[in-house]
């Protein structure tokens, strides 16, 4: 068995194999860069910034600039705004990223300044930029940070977030440099699709792409469409009463939980129970299909989403928490009437129905622009799905000191409670010695319950979550000072260094005597990209710093991943476990769960290369309608009598702009319909594996099948309602017409399977098929 561990180990070090881009070949750039510096020294601003106004003019011409002056450039902007030379190491990232491809920086390198750099050059050469950021904090924080740096070389900047106006979208979006969030982005081309008038457009044409965070956002956050939706009346009464019926309902008795925790059904005596409930139903009729989903919703809502891990309840409502940022997620919901269920179960006003008006996947938001890059922490661990879906190369700076931090062997116990008891233990006898310890939790309810064992201990933490990320920034900025023990959940994407000494360094040496920050998890990630970012937390520029892991068998990584476990004997009177088995078991635990959500995003693309498709050639269609007479001639050609009619009663000009709308409002709504039909055939797609027919395959089918009459009935639609409308001089009555629009819009929090693998529910299905046929014999 130890030579089977062995070999284990020997193969997963070959895994993780050196990246593909030599950055060694960019050395030669930096030395002449650095030669360049004494004359950029002597310029003054003006000058300065014109010799970057040269740049890009010779660039609009087609020349292509010298590299070497861009970084010269780069550094000596930086160095007169911010009072901060950029390092060798620095100016090799903005080099890799100029040249389309991922870097990697350890946490503490400088990667803002390398992102501005990288913006500025691509700006200097003639294109317009996008940068990523994985929230609007950060987004606004480096856009003004950077700002003077920008200035200097005749560069404008801005940035989007949520609470953007629409003309303060228009005006960023005219600048040179745009910071964003990656989703605000993303909604932002939604919202552009569903524009009645090409004035109303924000975004322009897309050009260059920053990401910030790139393996977070490409990869973590690929699972999660972005979806788009409109208000649509008010929940139904019955959400409350079915809430109320399934809290009543008892666990094991009435309903059963798989053992990886995702999935949950009812018992037989939990389906009588709610029928009995709801007047005596047979909820496995047709006539009843509805009903039984929406307890299926309740069930789920009620026994697998938990309060302070999954949502919040604050200021009267229900606010998911991002399970790969630790925040709460602002303007997002639950689909399929899941959010609605949450909300009756935590009984607080409902927010009403949605209709989903458009999706978009990370892959094709990133692949609208013509170049792509980005930077991360912990790019090289991604490095096969970043080629896989984006055909992006990775590439490793080296970090500009060597690292000293010592990375301790994690520390495995055998329940919760032992491993929560020795932690608080530890952290007490690190505190005592005066370094700050940093505790990466893995959700609220967790990093609440160990401050409160630590306030047992007489020690006084301060706590960061989604219950209070508007101090994000100055709680993380202060971790580093001596003495300071901070409870934080998902440390990756804070994007605030942590320094010694405070956020002004002052008592640095003071910190680092006695050993630097001290990083303490209470659980491996899902991925170990995830424990790497909050490993790099300490040891940042060179300084000392620590890092350990405590685990137990319990973790919901070990439960859900490896669920037949067999539990190895304690080795200690505090449960912990030292045995190799044991290590192996969290290793091979993280493994699966790297590999369930990698799954979860092949599958989803699959599913959507085709639809993507379909909405490209929509996408066509309707630019037609927008910049063109396509919807008057199309209107003109099926109603010729009424349309020549109207011309000489209203004018071409009015005509043609009631007929845009008319055809624009069909289109947008039968492209919602097709949305919603394939949502509904992906749900129950898998049951064709019954017939030894390919899922995928059958969805291809039918996708197509469906969308063939798309055109024509969105052209009888328009035309149905062109013979009904009311136009006059000042043009269409809209309310008249029924052609409103939502007067609200947000976006769902949804993945590719919200209530388990598919071949979970298709298993799922299969036992409601039984018990239905022996329910039926009775």
């Amino acid at each position: 068995m130890v030579a089977f561990f062995d070999l284990h180990e020997r193969v997963m070090r070959l895994l993780d194999r050196p990246g593909h881009v030599d950055m060694g070949r960019f050395q030669h750039v930096v030395k002449a860069a650095s030669g360049l510096e004494p004359r950029m020294r002597e310029l003054r601003d003006d000058e300065l910034r014109r010799r970057a106004e040269v740049i890009r003019a010779a660039s609009l011409d087609g020349t292509d600039p010298d590299p070497t002056e861009l970084c010269a450039l780069g550094r000596e902007a930086a160095r007169r705004a911010l009072g901060e030379r950029a390092f060798d190491v620095q100016l090799l990232g903005a080099l890799g990223m100029l040249s389309g491809h991922v870097v990697e920086m350890a946490t503490g390198e400088g990667k803002t300044l390398v992102g501005a750099m990288t913006a500025a050059g691509y700006a200097l050469r003639g294109h317009r930029v996008h940068v990523m950021s994985v929230n609007d904090y950060l987004a606004r924080r480096d856009a003004e940070w950077m700002r003077p740096v920008f200035e200097i070389l005749g560069v404008s900047v801005s940035w989007v977030a949520q609470d953007s106006s629409w003309s303060e979208r228009r005006d960023a979006y005219s600048r040179d440099v745009v910071y964003g969030s990656v989703s605000e982005f993303g909604f932002d081309v939604l919202r552009d699709r569903l524009r009645e008038d090409t004035a109303q457009i924000v975004q322009p044409r897309p050009d260059v792409a920053i990401v910030d965070e790139a393996d977070a956002v490409l990869v973590d956050e690929a699972r999660v469409p972005l979806v788009l939706a409109g208000a649509a009346g008010e929940e139904d009464d019955g959400d409350t009463l079915i809430a109320r019926i399934v809290a009543g309902l008892t666990p094991d008795l009435h309903y059963e939980v798989g053992e990886d925790g995702v999935v949950v059904n009812l018992t037989d005596a939990g389906l009588e129970r709610v029928e009995e409930e709801l007047g005596d139903l047979d909820l496995y009729t047709d006539a009843h299909a509805d009903t039984l989903s929406r307890v299926n919703v309740a069930l789920y809502a009620h026994a697998l989403l938990r309060p302070d891990v999954d949502y919040i309840v604050r200021d009267g409502a229900v606010q998911l928490v991002s399970a790969s940022r630790g925040r709460v997620a602002l303007r997002q919901r639950w689909p399929d009437g899941l959010h609605a269920a949450v909300e009756a179960k935590e009984r607080v006003a409902s927010t009403g129905g949605a209709e989903v008006l458009d999706w978009m996947l990370i892959q094709a938001l990133v692949g609208r622009y013509e170049r792509v890059c980005g930077m991360s922490g912990t790019a090289m661990a991604a490095c096969e799905q970043l080629r896989e879906f984006y055909r992006l190369e990775v590439g490793k700076v080296p970090t500009n000191r060597p690292c000293i931090r010592d990375d301790q062997p994690d520390r495995v116990y055998a329940t919760t409670t032992d491993k929560e008891e020795a932690l608080v233990e530890h952290v007490a006898e690190v505190h005592a010695s005066g370094r700050p310890v940093l505790i990466g939790t893995m959700d609220i309810a967790e990093s609440e319950r160990l401050a409160a064992l630590l306030r047992r201990e007489g020690i006084r933490p301060t706590v960061l979550n989604a219950k209070n990320d508007a101090e994000e920034a100055r709680i993380i900025a202060e971790a580093g000072t001596f003495g300071a023990v901070t409870v934080s959940t998902q440390m990756a994407g804070r994007g605030t260094d942590i320094r010694l000494g405070g956020a002004d360094g002052a008592d640095h040496d003071r910190v680092a005597g006695v050993g630097g920050l001290h990083v303490v998890g209470s659980s491996r990630y899902y991925t170990r990209r995830l424990d790497d970012q909050l490993r790099g937390r300490a040891g940042r520029q060179g300084d000392p710093g620590s890092s350990v892991f405590f685990l137990s068998l319990d973790d919901e990584l070990i439960t859900r991943n490896v669920p037949d476990l067999r539990r190895p004997p304690r080795s200690a009177a505090n449960g912990r476990l030292d045995d190799r088995r044991t290590k192996f078991t969290a290793e091979h635990a993280q493994r699966v769960a790297e590999g369930a959500h990698l799954d979860i995003h092949r599958t989803t693309w699959r599913y959507n290369q085709l639809l993507q498709i379909q909405r490209d050639e929509v996408l066509a269609h309707r630019d037609e309608i927008m910049l063109g007479p396509a919807a008057a001639n199309q209107l003109a050609e099926l109603r010729a009598e009424r349309f020549s009619s109207l011309v000489d009663e209203v004018g071409e000009v009015v005509l043609d702009k009631a007929s845009r709308v008319i055809f624009l409002f069909h289109l947008d709504q039968r492209w919602s319909e097709h949305l919603d039909y394939l949502s509904a055939m992906r749900e129950g797609i898998h049951l064709r594996a019954l017939g030894r027919e390919s899922p995928l395959n059958a969805f291809h089918r039918e996708a197509v099948a469906q969308f063939r009459p798309f055109f024509d009935d969105v052209r009888e639609r328009a035309a149905a309602t062109f013979d009904k409308a009311k136009i006059i001089a000042d043009g269409l009555d809209t309310d008249a017409a029924g052609l409103n629009r939502p007067t609200s819009t947000w976006t769902y929090m949804v993945h590719d399977n919200p209530f388990g693998d598919p071949e979970e529910r298709f298993l799922e299905f299969l036992g409601s098929i039984i018990r239905y046929s022996i329910r039926g014999k009775d």
